[in-house]
């Protein structure tokens, strides 16, 4: 299982044979101006709500890929408006048994408005089981009591949590949020993009290190293995 970060709260899970992208925000990003987002061809875009900074790609992305479009009811007719109707719509607590593995919609607690002020449904995360194993995106949330059904769904390969603070948790949060899900291997997500969500990446990975987890701050365009 291999994951690539390509900044913000984006990155992509090869597993099974496919590539999973999530919350495509690159082009806007002056952080990931390396990145060639013409280069990018997934097989899912997975959409966690949406908010600007998880969907200003998915147009040409899905476009130039044919990828299959996978989020809540709301955010899937907004984009089937635009055209792009090879799509799985989902909404909380419902799972699906795709090609590569199950995916669960998880709750998360947020807001979500699309990028013209609509209306965009109720924001989740996703929990994935595949034969290669299993990890979990958060999303953007709070810490919420909710992420202790996930430790029941089993052991996680790896957990993707939203560590800013101001919009979503920060570290004090996520390292309880890594303890309810039973996960000790933890990507960041969501910090350093803009000004308000930016941490202290030493005292961050201390912060985890003293809880028992590892706190991977990765660079963008950077890969880990799982």
């Amino acid at each position: 299982m291999k994951f690539t970060y390509y900044g913000h709260s984006c990155f992509e899970v090869e597993v099974a044979g496919k590539r999973l992208l999530f919350d495509p925000f690159i082009t806007p990003n002056p952080l990931a101006a390396k990145i060639d987002v013409g280069a990018l061809k997934p097989d899912y875009i997975f959409l966690s709500h949406g908010h600007f900074d998880h969907v200003a790609d998915v147009e040409v992305i899905a476009r130039q890929s044919g990828a299959t479009l996978v989020g809540s009811f709301e955010v899937i007719q907004w984009f089937k408006k635009k055209g792009l109707e090879k799509a799985f719509p989902m909404n909380l607590g419902g799972s699906w048994n795709a090609e590569f593995g199950a995916v669960t919609l998880t709750i998360a607690h947020h807001s979500s408005s699309m990028p013209d002020g609509s209306y965009g449904g109720e924001p989740g995360g996703f929990l994935i089981k595949t034969a290669e194993g299993s990890f979990y995106y958060s999303g953007d949330t709070g810490l919420t009591h909710d992420m202790k059904l996930i430790a029941a769904a089993g052991p996680l390969k790896f957990a993707a949590l939203c560590i800013g603070d101001c919009f979503t948790m920060g570290v004090k949060d996520a390292i309880t949020a890594a303890s309810w899900i039973g996960c000790k291997e933890i990507v960041g997500l969501h910090y350093d993009t803009f000004p308000p969500i930016k941490i202290d990446h030493t005292q961050a990975q201390e912060a985890f290190r003293q809880a028992g987890c590892n706190l991977h701050l990765m660079a963008i365009g950077g890969t880990l293995s799982f």
